[in-house]
């Protein structure tokens, strides 16, 4: 790829990821504190026999066991050091003890510390979850999963207060809560805790329920969606929209409010804008129907009629849902009534949560991808054709450890067998480069587990990414144990060979595979549809074939002249010019793709669960 493309008089032009080096195929896991009740409540017998606090312990050994070696994993206690009679009560709202760091998991370390667990004292979950978040590193994808039988019995500083100091700007931690064995108040106030950070709530009403969810939970959290971009402040109204220069950024975006965000497209340019937001999990999966849109507006906010939305039903499955366009009026001559939405000039882009799902959270991070291309010179070979043909590529496996997000997706490098074990309930996330001239296809394998029948049932999905987030294809359908494969009814997910013509191709499916750059795919297995704590882990078995000899690629006119739109080989989160010094915003990157799980079981018990599609005008 050529070196990264700039204007000298305006700035930087655009940017593309480019190849990591070999070590981000090393695995990547949020660092997450467990926060575990040890007030003197859990000496009261749990239903399965011995007390909960027993039960509890056997869930941390169950889910430490488990916990992959690679993840960093720490605990933290409440209710050890004092009684709970009055006198107590002032040290016994202090009473919270670190007792591993999240680091590197020690798993017979971390047994022993929850061995020694003697519980007797009080309930101070608001300072627990601060002493945690202490814990964790400043910044980056971080967790805490809280494990309570009670409300809080000290506050101030009430939790619900906390929770919104952990999603603040700056800090942005996701916290699960269980509840164990708990009233109407105490479920209240975890599931404020969890719904505030992004987090999921659940209930488990025994220690054999608790056994089953916490490794879950746990896990999900290990491997959980962190949004990341340099800070932005999108506006109701276009007229004092923040100027975006091509990067990423973040922003929070509340229900049906839409946020503007301006971007200077100089004449011939094409401009890519895209949003992506990230639904936390739990909730009634029935009633989780979310949309994003996206519109575009010219000089003096003139309506331009572009109109993409993204609908996902099923969000509470940890769906993530991206809306993407790519904006061409520049590189049309601005005359008669379209003239404020063609030629070179400033335009606007909006996004609006437009249709907002009944357990939905008031707010949920936003992030933005902007990019301009240079109009060119020589367009370079002629529109593909047809997608790639597949051939299995055979051979023994290679271990990857997907991403929990689309900032950390894992590359994949070229053709090949790739395994991965994906836990129930995660979407994770894999990179592939294509050069000028190169395509890919793709199929997944979802290995055979133990167990089956409806208490297994999951649905499965995989989707393909342009560089620029635009979904290229996706397949879903239901899984119960059996070895399945997707796509369904077709032998892979394919690309053209990637041209810069393509955009202009007869079949308008091609039409989104005319940049080289990362594209990305999406795997993922939601959380069992009748949930009953025995669904395990899914082997995945990813077999990739990327072809086709490395074309010339376009040449760009102006400041730009013979140079490729793309970027120097950098890893996602390396930066040419950061856009803010906000402490945990993301250095400048152009485009890192985003996808979605959907979700559909397919038989006699269940229909389509999840889909999402494109409308146009």
């Amino acid at each position: 790829m050529a070196k990264i493309v700039g204007l000298t008089t305006a700035g930087l032009i655009g940017l593309l990821p480019a190849a990591a080096p070999a070590t981000a195929q090393q695995p990547d896991y949020a660092p997450t504190m467990l926060v575990l009740d040890a007030s003197g409540s859990m000496l009261a017998a749990d239903p399965g026999g011995g007390t909960k606090m027993d039960a509890a312990k056997d869930a941390v050994r169950g889910f430490v066991t488990a916990a992959p070696a690679a993840s960093k994993v720490g605990l933290s206690v409440y209710g050890t050091a004092t009684g709970s009679s009055a006198a107590e009560q002032a040290a016994g709202c202090r009473d919270v003890r670190v007792l591993r760091a999240p680091e590197t998991i020690d798993k017979p370390a971390l047994i022993e510390a929850v061995d020694r667990i003697v519980p007797s004292g009080y309930t101070p979950i608001g300072v627990s979850l601060r002493a945690a978040a202490q814990a964790l590193p400043a910044s980056g994808p971080r967790s805490i999963v809280l494990v309570s039988d009670g409300i809080d019995t000290c506050a101030p500083p009430d939790p619900c207060e906390v929770a919104r100091e952990l999603s603040r700007q700056g800090t942005r931690i996701v916290v699960h809560a269980i509840g164990f064995g708990v009233d109407e108040a105490a479920r209240a106030q975890l599931a404020c805790i969890a719904q505030t950070t992004g987090g999921t709530y659940t209930d488990a009403a025994d220690g054999k329920i608790l056994e089953q969810v916490l490794p879950r939970v746990s896990a999900a959290a290990l491997r959980n969606y962190a949004p990341a971009g340099a800070r932005i402040t999108g506006t109701p109204t276009y007229r004092d929209a923040p100027a975006a220069v091509p990067g990423q950024y973040l922003d929070t975006i509340g229900r049906k409010t839409p946020r503007y965000y301006a971007v200077d497209v100089p004449q011939g340019a094409t401009a890519y804008f895209s949003g992506t937001v990230s639904f936390p999990r739990g909730g009634e999966g029935a009633l989780s129907n979310n949309r994003l849109d996206l519109r575009v507006y010219g000089a003096e906010g003139q309506d331009c009629h572009v109109y993409e939305n993204e609908l996902a039903t099923r969000s509470s499955d940890g769906v993530t849902l991206t809306v993407a366009e790519v904006w061409k009026g520049a590189t049309e001559t601005a005359t008669g009534g379209k003239r404020n939405c063609t030629g070179g000039g400033r335009y606007y882009f909006s996004l609006e949560w437009a249709h907002v799902a009944d357990n939905a959270p008031e707010t949920l991070p936003l992030e933005m991808n902007v990019g301009v291309e240079p109009p060119v010179s020589d367009a370079g070979p002629a529109a593909a054709a047809t997608e790639i043909a597949f051939h299995d590529p055979g051979g023994t496996a290679v271990p990857v450890t997907g991403g929990g997000s689309f900032n950390v997706a894992a590359p994949l490098a070229g053709s090949g067998s790739y395994s991965d074990t994906l836990q129930r309930g995660e979407f994770v996330f894999y990179r592939v480069k294509l050069e000028w001239g190169q395509g890919l296809a793709y199929r997944v394998r979802y290995a055979a587990t133990q167990g089956h029948g409806v208490e297994y049932i999951s649905n499965i999905n995989t989707t393909l990414y342009a560089p620029y987030r635009k979904e290229i294809a996706s397949d879903t359908t239901s899984y119960g144990g059996a070895e399945n494969v997707l796509p369904t009814g077709r032998p892979a997910l394919a690309t053209a060979p990637v041209r810069y013509a393509n955009r202009t191709a007869n079949d308008n499916k091609l039409r989104d595979q005319a940049l080289a750059g990362w594209y990305y795919i999406a795997v993922a297995v939601g959380p069992p549809i009748h949930d009953e704590g025995k669904a395990g882990p899914v082997p995945i078995r990813l077999e990739l074939n990327v072809t086709g000899e490395r074309e010339p690629g376009p040449s760009y006119g102006g400041a730009a002249q013979q140079e490729t739109f793309g970027s120097e080989d950098r890893a996602p989160g390396d930066s040419a010019a950061p856009l803010t010094a906000s402490d945990d915003a993301m250095p400048l990157v152009w485009i890192l793709a985003a996808a979605l799980g959907g979700v559909v079981v397919a038989g006699a018990l269940v229909a389509v669960l999840l889909r999402r599609r494109t409308r146009r005008s």
